[in-house]
């Protein structure tokens, strides 16, 4: 795709305009100030337990709404279509990714229900007023997430790992970080580990799950978020027969204000 100039004074409206006419990019650092969501669409008979997953594990899936089946709107982006208006998504069959397309009004069901769930890259914003480099915007690339082996507590059918994304942040300002994050638990709010990744299971920095990896400055600190990306590594744990996300990093970009989830 080309380059997009200046993607953080983009407007949601503008930038979801420009994701329906084929623009695809990670959504880290547009519209600055506006709320990220993930996106997970299940058939109704999973719903309910899709939900109380959610509500088991609100660290790695905050909740921010949720649909009647079939539906594609959201009020939290009055007028979007969540079919067309994200950048890419996933397509999912009983666990196994089978397609990663620009959008899904071809895959759509009327029995689908979907969840937006909180998105690490709102609480950026309080990272940087805080002062908080963000290493991966400042290198261009998506944010690195990683499976644990931190398994999260299951719901009826569905069960699997939580997955966290990692930010390195210099050892001085890692105090900052965790207070400017805790501040917004309906977007994972807080760390949910600082320093060694082994103590998640994680091998190796530099080979993410998902997303890029990133360089570390000299004297960083590797600091892990809960991630709305869980839900695709419980998907292929538990394999539903059908399901649609979002792909990570390529969020849904809403007209609600990262302010809106601060709760001091």
């Amino acid at each position: 795709m080309t380059a997009i100039a200046a993607p953080g004074a983009l407007t949601p409206e503008r930038a979801r305009a420009l994701f329906r006419d084929g623009a695809a990019a990670p959504t880290t650092g547009w519209s600055t100030g506006y709320t990220q969501v993930n996106l997970v669409s299940l058939p109704q008979d999973w719903a309910d337990e899709f939900l109380l997953f959610c509500r088991r594990n609100p660290t790695a899936c905050p909740v921010l709404d949720v649909t009647d089946p079939g539906g594609h709107s959201t009020p939290l982006a009055p007028g979007a279509d969540l079919r067309t208006d994200l950048p890419r998504y996933r397509v999912w069959e009983h666990g196994e990714l089978v397609d990663e397309p620009d959008r899904v009004v071809d895959r759509w069901r009327p029995d689908l229900v979907t969840f937006l769930i909180g998105c690490s890259f709102t609480f950026e914003s309080a990272l940087a007023e805080a002062g908080v480099p963000l290493r991966h915007v400042e290198q261009g690339r998506n944010v690195p997430m990683f499976r644990t082996t931190v398994e999260c507590r299951p719901a009826g059918r569905l069960r699997g790992p939580m997955v966290v994304s990692m930010r390195p942040v210099p050892a001085d300002l890692v105090d900052t970080a965790v207070r400017a994050t805790a501040l917004m638990p309906g977007v994972h709010g807080a760390p949910v580990h600082t320093g060694d990744p082994a103590a998640l299971g994680i091998d190796a920095l530099d080979r993410p799950h998902f997303g890029d990896p990133v360089s570390a400055a000299p004297g960083d600190v590797p600091v892990f978020w809960g991630c709305g990306v869980t839900p695709q590594a419980v998907l292929m744990a538990s394999r539903p027969p059908f399901a649609i996300t979002h792909a990570p990093g390529y969020m849904f970009i809403t007209d609600a204000r990262d302010t809106d989830y601060r709760i001091a």
